[in-house]
């Protein structure tokens, strides 16, 4: 393990808007040597369906009743939303490596191993960026970096409602199947215990992955005190 530290900010239900607007701020915080550390927001929105810079038109098949917001990380369209278990690096590259694809094939080994954690046995699937168990796509992934400092970042169902997925193309891949650790583990799952073990598992997987030692972060207000 090196130096390097991860704040954790565990921060509940979230409105998307709000947490946008929150990793931008801190992205740009990072980016100005106001936040010391890199930091991992994780967190969980009301449903809403959002459109990565490669998104097509085509791939969203309804929007009734749903928020819908256009970003700027890469990639196509995704859901959020209740069990879902969203995480939000704001790292710095030039402290790891300055090398976009090393951070892509990083955070899927995070969550990979935050998977075998949990006694789900997950993969890369080549062609494909996100986390796979079998043919079923458990976690997406979608970045924006600007100044080699990152922000958006993954989607790990744990207990989703899989059926919200009918609303699109998942990440534009036609016939994907999407699954959860809730839909992986079988009966017997417990959801609310469920969802605090997936959450240890991946600050576990962040922090073997990025050879990082986490602590917990300062939430909203007091993130970007410097």
């Amino acid at each position: 393990m090196t130096g390097r530290v991860l704040e954790v900010v565990e921060a509940g239900v979230v409105p998307y808007a709000e947490a946008l607007e929150w990793q931008r701020a801190l992205a740009q915080a990072r980016i100005e040597g106001r936040l010391a550390n890199d930091v991992l927001l994780l967190l969980e929105h009301p449903a809403v369906v959002t459109l990565g810079r490669n998104s097509e038109a085509e791939h969203l098949l309804s929007r009734d009743g749903i928020e819908v917001f256009e970003i700027e990380r890469g990639g196509d369209v995704t859901f959020h939303g209740p069990g879902q278990l969203v995480g939000y690096p704001i790292i710095d590259l030039t402290g790891h490596q300055r090398d976009l694809h090393w951070y892509l094939r990083t955070l899927e080994q995070a969550l990979i191993d935050a998977l075998a954690g949990l006694g789900i046995s997950a993969t890369r699937n080549p062609g494909y960026t996100g986390v796979w168990t079998g043919n079923r796509k458990i976690a997406s992934i979608g970045i924006h970096v600007k100044q080699w400092v990152t922000w958006h970042g993954f989607a790990l169902n744990v207990t989703t409602d899989l059926s919200q997925f009918q609303r699109i193309v998942p990440c534009g891949i036609a016939g994907v199947e999407m699954t959860s650790v809730e839909r992986e583990l079988g009966a017997g799952s417990r959801e609310q215990s469920l969802w605090a073990q997936s959450v240890r598992a991946v600050i576990r997987g962040f922090e073997r992955a990025f050879r990082a030692s986490a602590r917990p972060g300062r939430p909203h207000a007091d993130a970007l005190a410097p």
